[in-house]
């Protein structure tokens, strides 16, 4: 590969978000976690579920900070690396970036220090709001993030000018283009997903140490109910997504199947070696015509292979076959593991069940990996276009030389190594405390002498 310009900007950008998506990813179902275990506490008055809350509270604290960090420095390079994209279809996007930051960061940073520290000052009830509040704040950013880029997989309610300008006829059909419904769908519920695996393998790792840990238990069976029930929802989502995809973006689809050819009643690739340059996926692993099945929902219908398009026109196949295939995997492996946990729930087993645990602890980053997994799908099977079918990758690029973009990207490497992982350091420490040995002085005693206790009545063992 030649590292030209466009080759390094493209691999910093895919850095840099692969970076900020890892936090919004957990921090969006983190957030309605904290809402949920609020609102228990405020209707059971069960000091079980205050000490979750404020044991989950820090960990969204540092992974909210590093997303907003993150996601500010990401924003630079669309001045920098893609001021042309940006000349062009500023008045499309940046409106929708706009709101994002008026209507959701500004919901978020209103009401995030009133959820982390204002329980005594403002009562239970103030605090409740603020916290679902800070939940809404998150699925806002989500709603505006995602209108932005769906728009450029599905680009509509637009003019062009004589100059090249993309201009708003419709923000009505700018917002709500053909994929952003289900691509909103989509991700949100991967973010839910996400949380769920990573809340129940911690909840599972203390579980190992102390099957007796009450808090444990309760973070490790909520997590495992998210996990049965979305799990199936999320496979069908990705369903109407992916028939979505196949309406509007079909080549897309063909570099997901493996597919140069052009097939009635198209097999299902399982797996093989895509090679562009021969036009034939080698070694291929195939199932006859269960491809049109599952992408069209008729075991005869005609797929279309990448062949059908210009070689200048095509995604790359090798990349995109392999990144979902492994989102798919992981996804059912996220569902036998939720099946599995209703099983042992079934039998009373699910604190005790050991294998089901260490399980639950192997899979908890499943939900991080499968969501880049799925970007990975999403953004390169779009090239090589930046707006689908009407603005190339290569148009997008700024008037930049390749050592520059490259000095900027080693920096990115170095600094974001450094400062994040060091962050990502922190929350594991956080994580690895067994939540009933919080110190006592981390919880805030209002609520609790609010519930009714004196101070010779306040549980002590956590429980």
């Amino acid at each position: 590969m030649q590292f030209t310009a466009e080759i390094l900007a493209r691999i910093q950008f895919a850095f840099t978000v692969s970076f900020h998506f890892l936090f919004p990813a957990l921090s969006i179902g983190l957030a309605s976690y904290l809402a949920v275990l609020n609102a228990l506490w405020f209707w059971k008055r069960d000091e079980a579920y205050l000490r979750l809350f404020n044991y989950w509270k820090t960990v969204f604290a540092v992974t909210f900070g590093m997303g907003v960090v993150s996601g500010i420095v990401m924003s630079y390079q669309f001045g920098t690396n893609w001021a042309r994209f940006s000349d062009r279809a500023g008045a499309v996007i940046g409106p929708l970036m706009g709101y994002e930051v008026l209507t959701a960061f500004f919901l978020e940073a209103g009401f995030l220090g009133i959820m982390l520290f204002g329980r005594k000052r403002v009562g239970d009830k103030l605090h409740l709001l603020a916290t679902a509040l800070v939940a809404l704040g998150t699925f806002i950013s989500a709603f505006w993030i995602l209108a932005a880029n769906s728009w450029m997989h599905t680009p509509q309610g637009h003019a062009i000018t004589p100059e090249g300008l993309f201009v708003p006829v419709s923000w009505v059909e700018i917002i709500f283009n053909p994929s952003f419904p289900y691509r909103l769908v989509h991700t949100v519920l991967a973010a839910f997903l996400t949380t769920a695996f990573a809340v129940g393998g911690v909840g599972a790792w203390h579980l190992l140490r102390d099957r007796d840990n009450r808090l444990a238990k309760i973070m490790f069976s909520m997590a495992m109910w998210m996990a049965a029930l979305l799990t199936p929802a999320q496979i069908l989502a990705g369903d109407m997504h992916g028939l979505n995809t196949l309406e509007h973006q079909p080549a897309k689809i063909a570099a997901m199947e493996g597919h140069y050819e052009t097939h009635k009643g198209a097999p299902l690739i399982l797996f093989g070696l895509p090679d562009d340059d021969a036009e034939e996926t080698r070694y291929a692993v195939a199932i006859p015509k269960l491809g049109s099945l599952i992408l069209a929902h008729d075991a005869n219908a005609e797929i279309k292979g990448l062949k059908a398009w210009p070689k200048a026109d095509r995604p790359k196949s090798a990349i995109v076959f392999w990144s979902f295939r492994i989102m798919v995997g992981l996804g059912l492996l996220m569902m036998a593991v939720g099946l599995w946990s209703l099983w042992a729930r079934w039998r009373k087993t699910l604190y005790s069940d050991r294998w089901l645990l260490r399980a639950a602890v192997a899979v908890a980053p499943s939900g991080f990996v499968a969501v880049l997994a799925g970007w990975v799908t999403t953004e390169n099977g779009r090239q090589p276009w930046t707006v689908y079918g009407l603005m190339r990758t290569s148009d997008s690029l700024s008037n930049i030389d390749a050592p520059a973009v490259a000095a900027s990207l080693i920096a990115f490497i170095i600094t974001y190594f450094v400062v994040f992982g060091a962050g990502v350091f922190y929350i594991f420490r956080l994580v690895s405390t067994p939540p009933d040995l919080l110190p006592q002085q981390e919880l805030e005693k209002g609520p609790v002498r609010a519930a009714g206790l004196t101070p010779a009545q306040e549980p002590r063992d956590g429980v």
